[in-house]
């Protein structure tokens, strides 16, 4: 008996992979921060840079977290590097100036309060949108993540698209 099974294409609901919508999350900002409404999800250009995708550097050491950040932020127009380590990130940071980091903070050897303040004193990384993406959520975390150097303080788990709409508003 031979079988024929029908292929359909489905459009997806929005340009992001179902699996990539995760749960709310928290964000802890530098005062002033306001949220864009929901709307296009494409990374913008930096002012000179039009036609070059911008450049994110995502440091986890779970390599499934990584993965993930970095799948999304590829759909969301970005050009990733992953790191496993501050020291990786570090080294590609010696390599490449980046648009935008994010970080985890637990990290063995180095933490990402480390890693910020050392990338701060790196040229060209005084002003560079940094994103601390933790679980840590007690009442001094988001306070130390601020005065180490990050822009912005968020809580695992992540809500994909409110981390895209947070990192656009910083990149301004």
């Amino acid at each position: 008996m031979e079988r024929h099974l029908s292929v359909s294409r489905v459009q997806p609901v929005n340009r992001f992979p179902k699996a990539l919508a995760i749960h709310p999350t928290s964000y802890f900002l530098d005062p002033g921060y306001t949220p864009q409404g929901k709307g296009s999800f494409s990374a913008k250009s930096s002012p000179g840079q039009a036609e070059r995708k911008p450049l994110a550097l995502v440091v986890d050491d779970a390599p499934d977290l990584a993965e993930m950040l970095s799948v999304f932020l590829t759909h969301a127009g970005y050009d990733v590097v992953t790191a496993n380590s501050a020291k990786a990130a570090l080294d590609a940071a010696g390599r490449a100036r980046f648009d935008v980091v994010i970080s985890d903070i637990g990290m063995p050897r180095m933490n990402g309060y480390q890693l910020v303040e050392t990338l701060r004193g790196l040229p060209g990384y005084s002003s560079i949108p940094m994103i601390a993406v933790t679980g840590f959520s007690m009442y001094d975390d988001r306070e130390r993540s601020l005065s180490s150097g990050f822009n912005a303080h968020v809580t695992k788990p992540i809500d994909p698209i409110g981390l895209f709409e947070l990192i656009e508003q910083l990149r301004g």
